[in-house]
């Protein structure tokens, strides 16, 4: 079973995924966070810095866009080509309220006939394989098996669900009966992701759901970045490893932002997921929260201890 690293805006930049192939790899590919079109509908080479070849050495790539437009797509594809990708994925899944506002992400969703005739135009002209990550629905469950016949017309390579409908955003738990028949009556290449932040959540959903194509896990990869070696075998997350990938990701980030308060910000970012491993020093995560300084961020880090 494939295992991917979802697209995180924000976190999963060129610059954290270098790093944490570097240090902890394991996973059989990347997805980038979306690029978006602008209004005009023209992307420019700076949109289109975060999933350069040069910036992603060593790095499997997967392109994420999200649009509901045929020409645009189109015209993304003649971008992205020309950089060494064979390969595209579509997000229909983004829950943000700008998002949804302009008909995009998740809100495609409400609109299965364009959805399809969006999916025929592009189909009928692309150069590229094409995946989609998409949720169950927008308002109500009762949309998904709608949108799984939608899906089967078209030659996807990939379908990547969260089981979640857009009004969750992240809250509550995945529905896994909704994934369950998905699962059933999809009979293509399929993804789980939602949720899985160890091991043995993994294994739950590979017990329930032995003939996946793959896994993509988001979150849970943030807070526990060795999870994808774990899973295949390997040793467990350590607090030095964390303590190294954190140094590591502050020179980078200094390098590529060139400011200490960005980077900070970054790394608090980060930081968030990663305290998850140590639920018992409240005063260590209060002490990174509160960081001014990157000096006091690596001070709160050093004084972790091992994670049981």
């Amino acid at each position: 079973m494939n295992l991917y690293f979802a697209p995180l805006e924000g976190i999963g930049t060129y610059v954290y995924r270098r790093a944490h192939q570097k240090l902890f790899g394991g996973c059989d590919a990347y997805f980038a966070p979306f690029i978006t079109p602008s209004d005009n509908e023209r992307i420019s080479m700076k949109c289109l810095r975060d999933i350069l070849p040069e910036n992603n050495e060593n790095v499997n790539l997967k392109v994420q866009v999200l649009t509901n437009r045929a020409d645009s797509f189109l015209k993304f594809e003649e971008k992205i080509i020309p950089l060494g990708y064979d390969s595209v994925n579509i997000n229909f899944g983004c829950p943000s309220g700008t998002v949804c506002k302009k008909g995009r992400g998740a809100a495609f969703l409400k609109h299965p006939d364009e959805l399809d005739f969006f999916l025929g135009e592009i189909f009928s002209k692309t150069k590229l394989n094409i995946s989609i990550k998409k949720r169950i629905g927008f308002d109500s469950t009762a949309e998904s098996e709608a949108l799984t016949q939608i899906m089967k017309k078209h030659p996807l390579s990939l379908l990547i669900v969260h089981p979640r409908l857009r009004i969750d955003f992240y809250k509550g738990f995945p529905d896994i009966e909704a994934f369950g028949k998905i699962y059933s009556s999809y009979g293509n290449p399929l993804c789980y992701n939602g949720d899985i932040f160890s091991f043995s959540d993994y294994e739950d959903i590979y017990c329930k759901f032995p003939d996946l194509d793959s896994v993509m896990i988001g979150r849970g990869a943030i807070a526990n970045p060795a999870i994808f070696r774990e899973i295949k075998g390997g040793k467990k997350l350590s607090t030095s490893e964390l303590e190294e990938f954190s140094h590591m990701l502050i020179d980078d980030y200094l390098k590529v932002l060139g400011s200490d308060w960005y980077t900070l910000n970054r790394l608090k970012e980060i930081w968030l997921y990663s305290i998850l491993n140590y639920p018992c020093e409240k005063k260590i995560a209060k002490e990174i929260k509160k960081a001014q300084k990157l000096s006091a961020l690596t001070n709160a880090i050093k004084k972790l201890p091992e994670i049981e």
